[in-house]
């Protein structure tokens, strides 16, 4: 699944980042690495940022970012 299409308090296990340059280089140094777990802290009413916990750092990404980065769902949070 993508990053984007999680829901709030979602944990998502990454298994790929679809970027290049600068913007792949940043989120690596945050922590969005492969098998990393990330948490859906919160979504905007349109969807667009989502905030994401990773390594104790949270972030927000635009659905642009988010689409590109592949997952496996390890909790829905309940």
């Amino acid at each position: 699944m993508q990053l984007v299409h999680g829901e709030k308090g979602n944990l998502i296990k990454i298994t790929s980042l679809n970027l290049d340059g600068v913007m792949r280089r940043r989120l690596l140094d945050l922590g969005f690495v492969k098998g990393a777990t990330v948490e859906v802290v919160r979504k905007s009413p349109l969807g667009d940022p989502i905030a994401f916990r990773v390594s104790q750092t949270t972030i927000a990404l635009r659905k642009e970012e988010s689409s590109r980065i592949e997952g496996e769902l390890v909790s829905n949070g309940e």
